[in-house]
C-alpha cells in the first residue's frame, strides 16, 4: 500500500502518453517533453518547495459593516 502513490503515477503518466500519441505526436517527443517538464518542475520546486507556506503580500481585510440599519 505504501508504493500505491507510484501504481497511479505510472498509469497517469502512460494514460498520458497513450494520449498524446493518439492524438498525432511522436512517442519519442512526449517523452523527451515530458522529461523537459520534469525538469522545469524540478527547478520550480528549488525556488519555492511549497508555495503554500508562502505568506500571501497581501492583507486580506475583513468586510466593511458600515452599511445603514433599516
Amino acid at each position: 500500500m505504501a508504493d500505491q502513490w507510484k501504481a497511479t503515477l505510472a498509469d497517469g503518466l502512460a494514460q498520458l502518453v497513450d494520449k498524446a500519441v493518439t492524438e498525432g505526436a511522436k512517442q519519442e517527443d512526449v517523452y523527451a517533453t515530458i522529461a523537459e517538464e520534469i525538469d522545469r518542475l524540478k527547478v520550480t520546486d528549488d525556488r519555492d518547495p511549497d508555495p503554500a507556506d508562502t505568506v500571501s503580500e497581501q492583507v486580506v481585510e475583513e468586510p466593511a459593516n458600515d452599511w445603514p440599519v433599516a
